[in-house]
């Protein structure tokens, strides 16, 4: 035994001789074995008497066991195609959004914590998926993750995060119990600027899905970034968005100040605390 037939041994891989003129499927239909060892003849019989200057032939290894593939050989043969990896499926924007579709809620998890698909992912410490009840009635959406919510991976936890409390608590309500906190982007812009139109476009298909496995009843946009994101209003101001009920798949959805703003501007709070009786009043309903 030569070496290249003991190589071809021990990978289970053994010499199949095809007739050239014969199709494939012909041939593989007529193929046998005498014993394990044995090179496998697919030469019809009432062909086999045909004189060796008029047939000619072909080795081709063929794989005996699925133990026996070696990519060694992948270029030589054909395997029977896998299915597509996710992070191939990913590398396709349409794809991409397709698979994100299908996630349920540990593997959207894992793969916003593994996400690299704008540049915000590298310039911050951890993903920021969303907290709260998986199956609540209210969800407030905000912009992107400041860095307070950077470092602790939990959306709205510094000041502005207080603020939200407060206002959670006026309604009756408190974190965790029947409400869900997320944002729009779930990395930390720099600099705490907003969120790129791009950045926006890439990491949407996470809250899309977030907001299909919750099924809120009311859903409370929480400034500018995340009302136009969520009604795809383009560049408009969010006093014209604000005093009105939208709708989102289905779901009642009210815009009102981002808590950051209302920091900054303490006089809007009243106009706030309207928006938020405007949910509670969608939610009720």
């Amino acid at each position: 035994m030569d070496r290249n037939e003991a190589v071809l041994r021990e990978l289970n891989l053994y010499p199949q001789w095809v007739r050239r003129e014969l199709p494939a499927d012909e041939c593989r239909g007529t193929a046998r074995r005498a014993d394990a060892g044995a090179e496998a003849s697919c030469v019809p019989a009432e062909n086999r008497a045909a004189s060796e200057a008029d047939t000619q032939y072909v080795a081709q290894p063929v794989l005996s066991s699925d133990e026996g593939r070696n990519p060694s050989f992948a270029s030589d043969m054909p395997v029977e195609a896998e299915a597509e990896p996710a992070a191939a499926i990913a590398s396709d924007e349409a794809g991409r959004e397709q698979l994100i579709a299908r996630l349920g809620w540990p593997e959207l998890k894992t793969m916003v914590r593994d996400c690299t698909a704008c540049k915000l992912r590298a310039g911050c410490t951890q993903t920021v998926f969303g907290v709260g009840d998986q199956q609540a009635g209210w969800l407030f959406v905000g912009e992107g993750p400041g860095a307070d919510e950077d470092e602790r991976g939990e959306p709205f936890v510094g000041q502005a995060g207080k603020l939200l409390d407060s206002m959670l608590l006026a309604l009756k309500l408190k974190r965790g119990d029947n409400v869900y906190i997320a944002n729009v982007v779930k990395c930390h812009p720099p600099a705490n600027r907003t969120p790129e139109a791009d950045e926006i476009a890439t990491c949407l298909p996470y809250l899309q899905r977030q907001i299909k496995l919750i099924r809120p009843r009311v859903i409370v946009a929480l400034g500018k970034t995340a009302a136009t994101a969520l009604l795809k209003t383009g560049d408009v101001t969010l006093g014209s968005l604000r005093g009105e009920v939208h709708d989102y798949d289905g779901i009642p959805l009210i815009v009102t100040y981002h808590p950051a703003y209302l920091l900054r501007s303490p006089m809007e709070k009243a106009h706030a605390w309207q928006d938020l009786c405007l949910a509670r009043q969608k939610y009720s309903l």
